[in-house]
């Protein structure tokens, strides 16, 4: 058998690019308590770097444990601490490496090796506390479980095990502890709900709440109570009591709603959510190495898997190829906004003026065509701002101030005179935007940005009758604005680098992911995702029933059914999409009856809710007029994947964008579409479904695909 120092050396040589955590070991005498050694991880950088483990970061660990253990079976020392550096406790396992690994074993080694070193610390012969100072995720919050007490900052802003969300199970310790720690419902929550819901995160309070942590202090002077409570613990003065855990049909019944919440969010198609769950079920006995066992078996097994390696090429584009838009012009040449004007002020316009005053706290105008409009538009802004305050997420003098930034008008020359940045939000018709921008480049300043929101039409196009088209810009938002991240930026042809710079530095103060996007029909998105729709409505045009053609995609795992995203999107608006592609590209776009008459029909969409679950509206079925032609569900989801290929091979083919990696960073962040996919070219890839179509992968192997031996 391999010791832990062993398995660990030879896990680092796998990782040359580890960013190495410390564990400094230092002494404190705790009043009326004694002696007590702290543990403090850092990695030497600020918080913009988090502490991460890696297997030279878990021998530091293991090692200062080595100290530790010595003095407390010496009787040196009466308890032990772990923290982290400021803001930081720790961020979990150092993913970068993980997607390194080729062999089972190797994942293997990477999971025994955690928990060989973490259970370390609930064994010692003195209690082990843990205070969560900061920012706490997977291997993080699963060291501070093996400890007897925990303690949690009320100014810890983001607490998780997020491994389902990439496609892992939280593998050193979490599937076992927590449920045993706060009960297999709560645990459920944690482990599954949150992190299938686009990896939602706990704050402080919440953590204590849930009974994880066991006290909780502010965080100006946390560490300092965090020890003077320790040293109560350790007199006997504080006793901690934990409710008794439910190990009867309150534990089955945890389990199975976490697999209702699996079933409704990935049908399937992704397993972490599964094996999680099944480490769950049987953490029920009590039984922690057999759990830990388990663990160690999923974590390798998923480690090896296309969905894990899906995920982290997903987590990469997410997390760095969106921060350095592939394209972008040199930021050196962005122009200064410091007044943004909106053109038009209905919900969409309104949410803009609300995401621009929050994020870049200029004034920003709104005008439309009566003064009812406008100042339903700006009362719109001002009510958003009263929400945010009334859930503390802004002050009393803040929500003033932003309020006093957006202001609307009808006189454009009056609004826009000196707006920096101006874009419009009206009606989706060619002609409408051209006078639009007509009128507004006769009132801007020369150096002032025109951008244009639309979803589907021609920026050279709207551009074309201006004098000066090469400050217009497409700057297309995703609905709801305030929750989708992604921003298609669209360069016109005759776009200048000025002009696109600026639109990519107001983008990052927005924080949105900007993506550069070729003057194509339907850019990226709706591009993709109107083929998608497209297929879908062409087979139950043909005479597939409504539910197979639903279900045909399920294994996608989409957060979605295609029908109810039409329901989202709006009918109407999709069908408008439709017709702009068709007249584009006829040969691959159609237009469906079916749809037009749901549209003509004045129908939201084509379910009722009556029963609390999406059932075909009769009145839509009643409009429904259906071929003959009957596919099975493999037959449907061949035909759409393999129409998705061949439209995201002629986007590449024709430079709509520089990579697959920005299709896929299109559809994650604008779309919704799963994580544990990586977007939707690696699943194309591992399906066959690329090279049936285009005779070629996307990415080569290894990219979102374990590299091949």
């Amino acid at each position: 058998m391999s010791t832990t120092a062993e398995l660990l050396k030879g896990a680092a040589e796998l990782f040359p690019g580890e960013v190495v955590t410390q564990a400094h070991v230092r002494h404190l005498d705790l009043p009326g308590a004694g002696r007590f050694a702290l543990i403090t991880l850092d990695n030497g950088l600020d918080h913009t770097k988090p502490t991460t483990f890696g297997p030279a970061s878990l021998a530091n660990l293991n090692t200062a444990i080595d100290q530790v253990e010595k003095e407390a079976a010496a009787g040196e020392i009466v308890g032990v601490g772990i923290t982290g550096k400021p803001f930081i406790f720790a961020v979990g396992a150092d993913l970068k490496g993980v997607g390194l690994l080729q062999r089972h074993e190797d994942g293997v080694a990477i999971a025994k090796g955690g928990h060989d070193v973490f259970k370390r610390l609930s064994h010692l012969a003195v209690p082990s506390f843990a205070y969560y100072n900061g920012a706490a995720m997977g291997g993080g919050v699963e060291v501070g479980l093996h400890c007897s007490y925990r303690t949690v900052s009320s100014a810890l802003p983001a607490f998780s095990l997020p491994e389902v969300f990439l496609g892992l199970v939280p593998g050193w310790g979490g599937c076992t502890l927590l449920p045993n720690l706060i009960g297999a419902d709560r645990a459920v929550s944690v482990i599954v709900e949150n992190s299938l819901n686009q990896n939602r995160q706990l704050k402080g309070k919440q953590v204590h709440e849930l009974g994880i942590a066991d006290a909780i202090f502010e965080g100006a002077d946390f560490l300092e109570q965090s020890l003077l409570w320790t040293a109560a613990v350790l007199r006997g003065e504080i006793v901690v009591e934990r409710p008794e855990v439910d190990r009867g049909e309150g534990w089955d019944q945890a389990v199975a709603r976490g697999r209702a919440v699996a079933d409704s969010k990935v049908h399937g198609a992704a397993p972490a959510a599964y094996r999680a769950l099944d480490i769950i079920e049987g953490a029920k006995s009590g039984d922690l190495q057999a759990g830990f066992d388990a663990e160690d078996q999923a974590l390798a097994d998923l480690i090896m898997s296309g969905e894990l390696r899906a995920g982290l090429y997903a987590f990469d584009l997410v997390q760095r190829r969106a921060k350095r838009p592939a394209g972008a012009p040199d930021k050196s040449l962005a122009r200064p906004v410091n007044k943004v004007g909106v053109v038009g002020a209905g919900l969409m316009a309104s949410q803009l003026a609300l995401l621009f005053v929050r994020r870049l706290e200029v004034p920003v105008v709104l005008t439309d065509i009566d003064q009812a409009r406008v100042d339903k538009g700006v009362g719109y802004v001002h009510a958003e701002i009263d929400k945010l305050l009334g859930k503390g997420r802004v002050n009393q003098d803040k929500a003033n101030r932003l309020k006093g930034l957006v202001s609307g008008v009808l006189d454009k020359a009056e609004g826009f005179s000196d707006a920096d940045f101006v874009i419009e939000a009206v009606f989706e018709e060619i002609g409408v935007k051209q006078q639009v921008f007509a009128e507004v480049e006769a009132v801007v300043p020369a150096h002032a940005i025109l951008a244009t929101n639309t979803s589907s039409l021609s920026v050279t196009e709207m551009a074309s009758k201006l004098k000066h088209p090469e400050r217009v810009v497409g700057f297309h938002f995703f609905n709801p604005v305030a929750v989708l991240p992604l921003l298609e930026i669209v360069r016109g042809e005759r776009t200048d680098d000025a002009a696109l710079a600026t639109a990519f530095g107001v983008a990052k103060k927005l924080k949105k992911s900007a993506v550069l996007v070729k003057d194509a029909p339907a850019f990226v998105v709706n591009r993709v995702l109107t083929r998608f729709m497209g297929e879908i409505q062409n087979v139950i045009d043909e005479g597939t029933p409504v539910e197979v053609a639903e279900r045909a995609v399920e294994p996608l795992g989409l957060p979605m059914s295609p029908l109810v995203l039409l329901e989202l999107v709006g009918p109407a608006i999709g069908l408008h999409v439709s017709e702009t592609l068709h007249g584009a590209f006829p040969d691959r776009f159609t237009v469906s009856p079916n749809l037009k008459a749901v549209v003509e029909a004045g129908k939201r969409g084509f379910y009722v809710y009556d029963s609390g679950k999406p059932e075909l509206d009769p009145e839509v079925a009643a409009l429904l007029k259906q071929g003959d032609t009957v596919l099975t569900e493999q037959q449907v989801r061949d035909r759409v994947t393999d129409a998705v290929a061949e439209e995201i091979g002629l986007m590449l083919a024709d430079g709509v964008v520089a990579e697959a990696q920005d299709i896929d960073l299109c559809l994650i962040t604008g779309a919704g579409w799963p994580f544990h996919l990586g977007g939707i070219t690696p699943y194309l890839d591992r399906e066959g479904v690329a090279e049936r179509v285009n005779g070629k992968r996307f990415l080569q192997p290894g990219v979102a695909s374990v590299p091949v031996v």
